[in-house]
């Protein structure tokens, strides 16, 4: 079965443009796809030379442009780039465990956390400047959207990267709310990122994914096939309203190629939940196509341009070189909480 112009790109995306890549686990997918094929996968936050492939992975260098970990909601992506870009006091929250540190915007980005809340801060502080330097040099801001549910303090209204209590923290009823975001929150949430964005770099393009990855586990109370549709639906149709309003946003169908029925699901493992690398390869391959379709006389010039990857602390260095490696989904974490 064969698929062909689902999608007419707005704009081109050559080898040579830089592009950074951030969000829900599918990402990395993207990011890994991208940089094979010799585009410029920019890493903004390459892991210390010392570090081995594997201790890099480890900490969660070379996962996404910038040592966020998986950026799962619109407002988690607002969270970062106000941060980053001085619109938005950074949190002084702060979660301590067994003498151990943890930051509540990426819990899980230190194995066994900081020795430190300073060192903390610091490691914090690295990665706005990464986002900085990633959103002011790049051509392209590929974002995957991942989830519409969240868990936030109720007192400061930050919004954390999983639920207090699960990897770090301690869950406090009184403290901590789920929310369950509709479609004119993340909407206006996405279009304050995209003008952040434009802000900082005039010539930025940005393409925005939905990932086709199921949720594990939820909190909304609805069955988890239920909470699936209710969240892909919302952010599908947010994806679509940006792409439509937007001259510098893009929709890629990324979700659709790999959830359509037609396709009986075969792109996901036995699983039913992770995607597989055949239809990894088969996303990327409408993608060039359709690129190839609507820009054709970039066909020859990407095929020219094709080149083996640099080793790590270059563009297009990390990701392919794990590119069958498990992905880092802290989602996946839900599951002990899953009831």
């Amino acid at each position: 079965m064969q698929i062909s112009g689902l999608w007419q790109p707005k704009f081109r995306i050559a080898p040579k443009h830089k592009v950074v890549t951030a969000g829900s686990c599918f990402a990395q997918h993207f990011s890994r796809a991208l940089a094979a094929r010799g585009y410029k996968w920019f890493d903004a936050e390459p892991a210390p030379l010392f570090l081995s492939d594997e201790d890099a992975a480890a900490y969660n260098y070379g996962t996404f442009s910038f040592r966020t970990g998986n950026i799962y909601t619109a407002r988690m992506l607002r969270q970062w780039l106000s941060y980053a870009f001085g619109e938005a006091k950074l949190p002084t929250e702060v979660w301590e465990q067994d003498g151990r540190f943890y930051d509540p915007l990426r819990p899980a980005i230190e194995p066994g956390g900081f020795d430190s809340a300073e060192e903390l801060v610091n490691s914090r502080a690295a990665t706005l400047a990464a986002i900085r330097k990633a959103v002011t040099q790049t051509d392209i801001f590929v974002f995957t959207m991942g989830l519409t549910e969240c868990w936030r303090n109720r007192d400061t209204g930050l919004e954390y990267a999983m639920c207090p209590g699960t990897l770090a923290g301690e869950f406090d009823a009184e403290q901590h709310d789920f929310v369950n975001q509709g479609f004119g929150e993340i909407l206006k949430d996405m279009r304050v990122c995209l003008r952040i964005l434009q802000a900082q770099n005039a010539d930025i393009r940005v393409l925005l994914t939905v990932s086709p990855v199921p949720l594990t586990a939820t909190a909304s109370g609805q069955h988890v096939l239920l909470a699936t549709s209710h969240s892909k639906s919302i952010l599908r149709a947010v994806a679509g309203e940006l792409a439509g309003s937007c001259q510098f946003a893009d929709y890629f169908p990324s979700y659709e190629i790999i959830t359509h029925p037609v396709f009986g699901g075969m792109f996901f493992a036995p699983n039913k939940r992770s995607v597989v690398p055949q239809g990894v390869n088969f996303v990327m391959d409408n993608f060039f196509a359709d690129q190839d379709a609507t820009f054709p006389s970039r066909r020859k010039r990407r095929r020219r341009a094709e080149a083996p990857v640099p080793r790590r602390g270059k563009l297009a260095q990390s990701a392919p070189e794990r590119s069958h490696a498990a992905l880092k989904c802290e989602e996946e974490t839900l599951n002990a909480f899953a009831g």
